[in-house]
């Protein structure tokens, strides 16, 4: 019995498995609300009666991955770029998807700094993946769904069409 008190740490989860569990939930969220698996490269748009259209670009399919951004239609008046904005890698094989920045043009280490320690590193993973997980409930919650996307020539930073 003591055993067990004396390892309370090991009846929590941990860090990395909370982490892994949040790439879990992000991909079935994603898979069941837009399905990117079933989609061809290109860009599509999401709108219901809030107002606020939903962009899908899906950039690139891979054997076993999936580029992906979501944004919403309007633009951030300090970067010119839609916002929110999640660029996000769906992992078909494992059935994970994990959000690999939330700013628009900024990559982790522009956030972080080049050499930030691991466990900022870790942490900022996490406040990310979490942020993802809600946005999507959202998004479902407002009714957007592979149902409501349609496809969308893609346009030009300068606003033209490619």
């Amino acid at each position: 019995m003591s055993a067990v008190l004396d390892n309370r740490n090991s009846l929590l989860p941990g860090r990395f498995e909370t982490l892994m569990g949040l790439y879990a939930e992000n991909y079935h969220r994603l898979a069941r609300l837009f399905a990117p698996q079933e989609l061809a490269a290109g860009h599509y748009v999401s709108s219901v009666d809030d107002g606020l259209d939903v962009h899908l670009q899906v950039q690139e399919h891979h054997p076993y991955t999936i580029e992906l951004e979501l944004t919403y239609g309007f633009v951030d008046a300090h970067t010119g770029q839609r916002a929110p904005s999640a660029q996000l890698r769906m992992y078909t094989d494992a059935h994970v998807a994990e959000a690999l920045h939330c700013h628009p043009g900024r990559h982790l280490w522009q956030v972080l700094g080049p050499f930030s320690p691991v466990h900022s590193v870790f942490q900022h993973r996490l406040r990310m993946n979490r942020f993802l997980t809600r946005w999507l409930e959202y998004l479902a919650e407002q009714g957007h769904s592979i149902g409501t996307l349609e496809p969308r020539p893609a346009q030009s930073e300068s606003g033209g069409f490619i």
